[in-house]
């Protein structure tokens, strides 16, 4: 009777994801947060979740960067460490849900739209009252190929957890843009990308907002972090032209505090310093374009 029952529940929460599908996100908050290695995503996409907690908000964010920092950065203690599992190396679960092992994949019939509803329920991990957080992790086992079990299983997750409703969805990615090439940003409304003053940061910066444009990602915002003077403002300028792909840009400067409370960014909360008046302002920038979304008619 109780796998009677949790069948019924699984095929009530996929029709439902269903039904969001066809009429678009049910909620205007679908943020993916991308950019060059080491510019800030994680801190950033952690106190934006904070934030929108303290709001009242129910946060899932989502940790698709290999480095798995993001559950630290919002206040899991270190010291369970070993208890966060990613799903790319859960290999019960993967077999459970595309019907191969990671490594046994390449050459197999592989599900490649598996029921994963229950996979918040199952492996996500409660930071607080307002915030889960899921750690996805990456490919397993190198020349496996696109098609690999763990592939199929995180590309599957994503298209599922895009469509819950009722929550703010953060995805911190890993660096670069190899998320946009599997679309696994597809479906998101929105894309904040960061980026440092530094010329190789702001190509990649450019190069990340012109795939997710292509995507129809219509809402695309630049975050320009450890920005030291206008000296650092004047060559991001420069380098974007009138005509960059942006509907906002919001600079963030350089502050050391950031550094000194890793992993957790919980003690950076209260702070009035500028640094966080602008994460504030991405915030509210977010915020402003949920609201517009929701408010224009399906």
């Amino acid at each position: 009777m109780a796998d009677t029952a949790a069948k019924k529940q699984r095929m009530r929460a996929a029709t439902a994801a269903l039904k969001s599908m066809q009429h678009g996100p049910p909620d205007g908050f679908r943020v993916v947060v991308c950019g060059k290695g080491g510019v800030g995503k994680t801190t950033i996409t952690a106190l934006l979740a904070r934030r929108l907690a303290i709001r009242g908000k129910k946060v899932l964010a989502v940790d698709e960067d290999p480095q798995q920092n993001l559950a630290f950065s919002l206040g899991y203690p270190l010291e369970a460490a070993e208890d966060l599992i990613p799903l790319s190396r859960n290999f019960d679960y993967v077999e459970e849900k595309v019907g191969a092992r990671p490594g046994e994949g390449w050459g197999l019939m592989l599900a490649l739209n598996p029921d994963v509803t229950d996979v918040v329920d199952r492996f996500g991990v409660r930071i607080d009252e307002g915030i889960d957080c899921l750690v996805m992790g990456s490919v397993v086992q190198a020349a496996t190929g696109c098609l690999c079990p763990e592939n199929a299983l995180l590309d599957a997750v994503i298209r599922y957890i895009r469509l819950r409703e009722d929550e703010a969805i953060l995805l911190d990615t890993q660096a670069g843009v190899e998320h946009f090439g599997r679309a696994l940003a597809e479906g998101f409304s929105q894309t904040l990308v960061v980026t440092e003053p530094g010329r190789n940061s702001l190509h990649v910066a450019l190069h990340a907002a012109h795939l997710a444009a292509d995507l129809g990602i219509p809402h695309l915002h630049l975050a320009v972090n450890k920005t030291r003077n206008d000296a650092d403002r004047t060559k991001v300028e420069a380098f974007l032209g009138e005509n960059h792909p942006f509907e906002s840009v919001i600079y963030l400067p350089f502050d050391e505090r950031v550094l000194d409370t890793e992993p957790s960014v919980s003690t950076l909360l209260d702070d009035a310093s500028p640094f966080m008046e602008g994460i504030a302002a991405i915030e509210k920038m977010l915020l402003a374009c949920s609201q517009s979304d929701r408010a224009v008619p399906g």
